[in-house]
C-alpha cells in the first residue's frame, strides 16, 4: 500500500527529509555495528500480568529473533501487503512481532490491550485483518479465547500465540521451529507499515496509515528535543499502539541504537524501580505523575540521579512542575504536542530555556519567519484559520491549528473518516491555538486552547463521544444523552455521561454493565453520571457540551 504520490515523494526526497533507512535496514545496521550492546529489556512483573518469563535481548539476538519470527509468519502464510492485528502490552515479544511483520512487508495494525469486541471486530473486518498476535493472558482478560470466539465473520485469519510456555490448542506460536526462511525483501519506505487508530467525533475509529518515511520525521522531533543518542536508555511505559508510543519510543529507540526499557501497564513502584537499577536517561509520562511525584517527599534526587530529561503532555503542562523538577531533581521537561496524523510539536530546554514559558507555550514549528533547531520543524508549515477559513494574522486570536509537511500522513484508511484536508492541502487538526509574540513582536510561539474535535482524553487514551453516546442511547432507561469531559487530577480527564431519561437514571455500575455486554473496552466506559430534564442545544440543534462540563465542572467543586 502505497501512500503518498510520487511529486510529494520527489520533494521531500530531494530536500533531504525521505529517503532514510527503514525500521529492518535500522536493525540490521545496530546488529554489525554493536551486536552486543543491549537493545531491549522487557517489564520485570511480566509473569505476572500475563505468564511470560521476562528477558532481554542484545542487537544481534534481536535481529535473529526477529527474522526467526518473520519465518514463523510467512509459514502462516503471510506476505507483502496482509494487514496483521497485533495486541500485546509492551513487551520484547511485541516488538519483534511488529518488526518481523515489517520485515515480510506487511502491515501492522496495533490494537490498545483494553480494547474488545466491540473495537477489534471492526477494525479487524475494515482492513481485512490476515492475522492476529496476541497472547493467552493479560490479568484477568483471556485476548487470544476471546478473538477466536467473535472472529466467525473476519476472513482467513491465522491466530498466533506470541508468549512463553503452554501453546493454547489451535493456535499456532511464533516461537515455533521453521526451516524456511522468510523472503528477503528491500523495502520502500513510502509503503505503509502501520495502521492505527484514533477517534474523534465519528462513532467509528479511523484509520491511519503511515510509512517509514512520515514515521521517521514524527520521531524526529523527540530525537532532537531530548537529544537522544545510542549511549541513552530509554524507559517507556507508553503502549505503543498510536504516535506517542512509536513516535516518541520505538523509532527514535530504532532510529538512535539505544537500549529500551519496556513498562505497561503503569506500575509506580516498577516504573521507578527500573529508573535506578538500569539507570534509565529519558523517559515519557503525564502530568498527574509528574505532579505526584513532586508532592511525594521519599522520591529523592539521588533516586532519579541518571534522567536527564522527560517528555510530558496530553495535558496543560504546569509552571509549578516544570520549575519544580529542575529545581529539585535537576530534570528537564519536554512539553510535548502531537497527533497520528502528523502534528508533532515539542518545547525542549533549547527553543524554550524558560521553565515556565516552556509550560504554558510551545515553539511555533511552521513558523514563515523563524527556524527552530528541532529537525522535526524544518519542512513544515502551519497556520491557524477562524471558523470562516480565513487565515489570522494577530496574536491571541484563537483559530483551527493546521499544518502540511514531511511528517503529516497521507489521508485516512478509505471509509474510516471524511477527507481531513483543506483546499491548499493542510490537515486541519480540530485543535484551536493562538499566536504569541515574543519581546521583538514575532509571532514566534503557540498556545493550546481547546479542542475543537469532542473526544475526552482519559490518561493519553482517546475516547471518542459520540462512539459512547450512540451505544448509551440503546439503554432503555436512556432517552437522551450526550458524553462530556470533566477535569481529573490524575487521570487529566474522565467521562461522564450527562443523560435525560423518563424516570430514574441508570447508576455507574448499570451504564458500565451495559457497555461491557457489547464488548466495550473498560476505559471508554462513563466513570459518572448526570441526570437532567432536556440536554441544553443551541439554535441549530447542536448540544452546548461547554456549558454541560461547566455545570458538571462547577458542581463537582462546590
Amino acid at each position: 500500500m502505497k501512500l503518498h504520490p510520487p511529486d510529494r515523494i520527489q520533494l521531500y526526497t530531494d530536500a533531504g527529509y525521505w529517503g532514510h533507512p527503514g525500521w529492518i535496514e535500522l536493525l540490521n545496521a545496530h546488529a554489525q555495528a554493536m551486536p552486543d550492546k543491549v537493545a531491549i529489556i522487557d517489564p520485570p512483573n511480566l509473569a505476572a500480568l500475563c505468564d511470560v518469563e521476562p528477558r532481554q535481548c542484545t542487537w544481534q539476538e534481536l535481529t535473529t529473533v526477529v527474522e526467526h519470527a518473520a519465518a514463523v509468519l510467512h509459514a502462516a502464510g503471510i506476505k507483502a501487503g496482509d494487514v496483521v492485528g497485533v495486541q500485546l502490552p509492551n513487551s520484547v515479544d511485541q516488538v519483534v512481532s511488529y518488526l518481523a511483520i515489517v520485515r515480510l512487508g506487511a502491515i501492522l495494525t496495533p490494537f490498545a490491550m483494553q480494547l474488545g469486541q466491540h473495537e477489534i471486530e471492526d477494525m479487524a473486518q475494515t482492513t481485512k485483518m490476515a492475522a492476529f498476535i496476541s497472547l493467552a493472558r493479560m490479568g484477568e482478560r483471556t485476548p487470544l479465547a476471546d478473538f477466536t470466539e467473535y472472529s466467525a465473520k473476519i476472513p482467513s485469519h491465522p491466530v498466533i500465540f506470541a508468549g512463553s510456555g503452554t501453546v493454547p490448542n489451535g493456535i499456532e506460536s511464533l516461537h515455533n521451529r521453521t526451516e524456511e526462511a522468510a523472503p528477503t525483501r528491500v523495502a520502500d519506505p513510502n509503503e505503509a507499515v502501520t495502521i492505527c487508530w484514533t477517534s474523534g467525533t465519528e462513532s467509528k475509529p479511523k484509520g491511519v496509515p503511515r510509512c517509514t518515511n512520515d514515521w521517521r520525521i514524527m520521531s524526529i522531533a523527540s530525537i532532537d528535543a531530548a537529544e537522544l543518542t545510542h549511549d541513552d536508555v530509554l524507559l517507556n511505559p507508553f503502549p505503543l499502539v498510536n504516535m506517542a508510543g512509536i513516535a516518541g519510543m520505538l523509532v527514535p529507540w530504532l532510529t538512535t541504537g539505544a537500549t529500551m526499557l519496556q513498562h505497561h501497564p503503569f506500575d509506580p513502584p516498577t516504573f521507578f524501580m527500573q529508573i535506578a537499577k538500569y539507570r534509565a536517561t529519558y523517559t515519557v509520562a503525564p502530568p498527574a505523575l509528574l505532579m505526584m511525584v513532586l508532592a511525594r517527599e521519599d522520591i529523592t534526587a539521588q533516586m532519579l540521579s541518571t534522567l536527564r530529561v522527560i517528555s510530558s503532555g496530553s495535558a496543560p503542562l504546569s509552571p509549578t512542575m516544570t520549575n519544580g523538577w529542575y529545581d529539585r531533581f535537576g530534570i528537564e521537561i519536554i512539553n510535548a504536542f502531537g497527533s497520528n496524523e502528523g502534528a508533532c510539536i515539542a518545547g525542549d530546554p533549547k527553543s524554550i530555556p524558560d521553565h515556565t514559558t516552556r509550560a504554558r507555550l510551545f515553539p511555533r514549528f511552521g513558523s514563515p519567519d523563524h527556524q527552530w533547531l528541532n529537525r522535526a520543524s524544518h519542512g513544515m508549515r502551519t497556520k491557524l484559520v477562524n471558523e470562516l477559513g480565513d487565515e489570522i494574522t494577530d496574536p491571541q486570536t484563537p483559530g483551527e491549528l493546521r499544518i502540511t509537511g514531511p511528517g503529516v500522513f497521507s489521508g485516512y484508511l478509505p471509509g474510516t473518516a471524511a477527507e481531513p484536508f483543506d483546499k491548499d492541502g493542510y490537515f486541519c487538526t480540530g485543535d484551536i491555538f493562538e499566536y504569541v509574540s515574543d519581546d521583538l513582536g514575532d509571532l514566534k510561539f503557540l498556545r493550546y486552547v481547546d479542542r475543537l474535535k469532542d473526544i475526552v482524553n482519559r490518561g493519553g487514551q482517546n475516547i471518542s463521544a459520540a462512539e459512547i453516546e450512540g451505544l448509551l442511547l440503546g439503554h432503555p432507561a436512556i432517552s437522551d444523552v450526550a458524553v462530556i469531559a470533566i477535569p481529573d487530577d490524575v487521570m487529566g480527564e474522565r467521562a461522564c455521561a450527562v443523560v435525560v431519561s423518563p424516570d430514574q437514571a441508570p447508576t455507574v455500575q448499570e451504564v458500565a454493565d451495559f457497555l461491557h455486554a457489547q464488548g466495550v473496552a473498560k476505559y471508554k466506559i462513563p466513570e459518572s453520571i448526570r441526570q437532567v430534564v432536556e440536554l441544553p442545544r443551541n439554535p441549530v440543534g447542536k448540544i452546548l457540551k461547554r456549558q454541560l462540563r461547566a455545570e458538571a465542572t462547577s458542581e463537582a467543586t462546590s
